[in-house]
């Protein structure tokens, strides 16, 4: 999500989330690698991808669909006010802090992606002008500042109801529930699940305001990002940045998902979907500066809560060296990155 400004839309999916960038003015600026085996059978993915409401057995569609596009906005002084409002190193309650990516070129995606249905190859070069990208993931807090200060109703409000994963459920909830997502049913369609009410109407964020905020259409991320007036990133410059100026490793601290034993994301450790051992400390999500940032300072880019990006998602690329690439003009759904505390190394590596 950053919402980083990188909000990704899926019409009512729980855990996406933003995360921002805006564009800089020109500025001069053989490891052990573990073995990722991707699980063959649907249940040993998240369902992520299923989390549309046509996927849901037995529930009725709505009359109508929200195509409202909020329009991105620039701004040459967003930056400038954005630190302006900084006091001591400390952030404000309104909008994150930024950190400026360095342009530069790099090789993008990969020729042996751990799960080739993701798109992800073939490996091209691409080269980025310098921009700036929010920190971390956009946090309960500053997504509330924005409802404050507009009065934007996000899709899941309006629909009345988004997708929650069934082991964080009250019993009391799931109890009204009739309905999963057919092809993978730890997914549940939740009547009053929301950005303010992650789990239900019978949950809140009051004592998680430095979470990722959740239930986040790839609108409402748009909207977010064009009242602060920045955008969401692009598929390039979001793998550059969570690269973090490594090159070709598998995360963005190295090869090792756990250096010496520590944790650096928030992710499914356990049997999916039925149990998380919580090695690293959560269930769910995590606060959005809880695991070390990468070498370019950026917190969470993987695990946590999924974000998304501006491009259409396809699956052909070309191997011609690109510069600033935006995606295809068109497309069915946006490009999601980073994955989330649902992801376990065997079935998750975008």
């Amino acid at each position: 999500m950053l919402f980083y400004c990188a909000f990704f839309l899926f019409s009512l999916n729980v855990k996406d989330d933003v995360l921002c960038v805006q564009s800089k003015p020109e500025l001069s600026v053989g490891t052990e690698h573990e073995t990722i085996v991707p699980l063959a059978a649907e249940s040993s993915s998240c369902g992520c991808h299923n989390l549309k409401r046509e996927a849901v057995v037995d529930i009725e569609k709505e009359s109508s669909i929200i195509t409202e596009n909020p329009a991105v906005k620039y701004s040459k002084k967003s930056n400038e006010r954005h630190t302006d409002t900084q006091t001591n190193g400390e952030e404000t309650d309104t909008r994150s802090q930024m950190v400026l990516i360095p342009g530069g070129e790099f090789l993008m995606g990969t020729d042996s992606p751990g799960i080739p249905q993701d798109g992800e190859g073939p490996q091209r070069r691409v080269h980025l002008d310098h921009f700036y990208m929010d920190a971390h993931e956009v946090s309960n807090r500053h997504f509330q500042s924005f409802i404050n200060a507009t009065g934007y109703i996000t899709e899941a409000e309006r629909f009345g109801d988004s997708f929650v994963f069934e082991g964080v459920l009250s019993e009391e909830v799931k109890s009204q529930i009739s309905q999963a997502v057919a092809a993978a049913p730890w997914w549940l369609p939740v009547r009053g699940a929301d950005w303010r009410h992650p789990e239900g109407p019978d949950s809140s964020i009051t004592d998680r305001l430095d979470h990722p905020v959740l239930h986040v259409s790839w609108q409402d991320a748009v909207a977010y990002c064009s009242w602060a007036y920045k955008r969401l990133p692009t598929e390039a410059e979001w793998e550059y940045a969570c690269r973090g100026g490594l090159h070709e490793r598998l995360y963005p601290w190295g090869n090792k998902l756990k250096p010496k034993g520590q944790h650096y994301a928030n992710l499914w450790q356990g049997k999916f979907p039925t149990h998380n051992s919580e090695e690293d400390g959560y269930t769910k999500t995590s606060p959005v500066k809880s695991f070390p940032a990468n070498g370019y300072g950026l917190y969470n880019m993987v695990g946590n809560a999924w974000e998304w990006t501006s491009d259409w998602w396809t699956v052909h690329h070309t191997t011609d060296e690109r510069h600033n690439p935006a995606g295809p003009p068109s497309g069915t759904d946006r490009v999601k990155k980073g994955g989330s505390y649902m992801c376990h190394k065997s079935y998750c590596y975008r």
